[in-house]
């Protein structure tokens, strides 16, 4: 409805009418932000780089040293240096490129048969109740290493989560990155020809 306060048309919504609230999150709307958003990519704050990209590093260390777990012929499966979960690893393509976009469809091919390779390594060496899998594009969207593309996936279970993280900011790791490696490593060498994938 609209009414008139001092001769201005001004629009009343009732909020009866409003859609029912999705979630609990409340939200503050802030469109002079738009601003600071699209303002020119030469102004914008960059984080100091790391000398050398260890996505790019990894394949060139040992398989132990690295903390690969499988080369393929255009991807390959390394650990995280810093879990989000126990058993944390990441899909990187051998090529230095920041987006999924920039993969050629050999890439795109093995980079996703090999996410689905590390779920089923997972099921087999550590049972987990379903999985974290997702790709942060560009370091606005959280990427750690923004101009190497990899793709996390993560094994949950249930009640893995406890207090440690929230009353000590520390996450609680069960079993050593290396043992954790061979173990993959071992599933991923036997698991690997099933899904027509290459042994390197």
């Amino acid at each position: 409805m609209s009414e008139t306060h001092s001769g201005t048309n001004v629009r009343i919504d009732d909020p009866a009418a409003f859609p029912p609230q999705e979630d609990t999150v409340e939200r503050l709307w802030t469109p002079q932000r738009m601003t600071y958003v699209l303002r020119n990519a030469d102004d914008r704050p960059t984080r100091p780089k790391a000398k050398e990209c260890p996505f790019c590093a990894g394949p060139r260390k040992s398989d132990e040293d690295g903390l690969i777990t499988w080369r393929g012929t255009h991807v390959f499966a390394i650990m995280n240096l810093y879990p989000y979960n126990v058993g944390h690893l990441m899909i990187c393509p051998y090529r230095h490129v920041g987006f999924v976009t920039e993969l050629d469809d050999a890439e795109l091919f093995e980079f996703e048969k090999a996410t689905t390779l590390a779920m089923k390594v997972m099921e087999d060496v550590s049972h987990p109740d379903g999985y974290n899998i997702g790709i942060n594009q560009g370091e606005v969207a959280g990427a750690g290493v923004a101009a190497h593309l990899h793709q996390h996936v993560v094994p949950r279970w249930n009640g893995d989560a406890n207090f440690m993280p929230i009353v000590a900011q520390t996450r609680t790791m069960p079993i050593l990155l290396s043992d954790q490696r061979a173990a993959y490593a071992e599933a991923f060498a036997r698991l690997a020809p099933a899904l027509s994938l290459p042994l390197a």
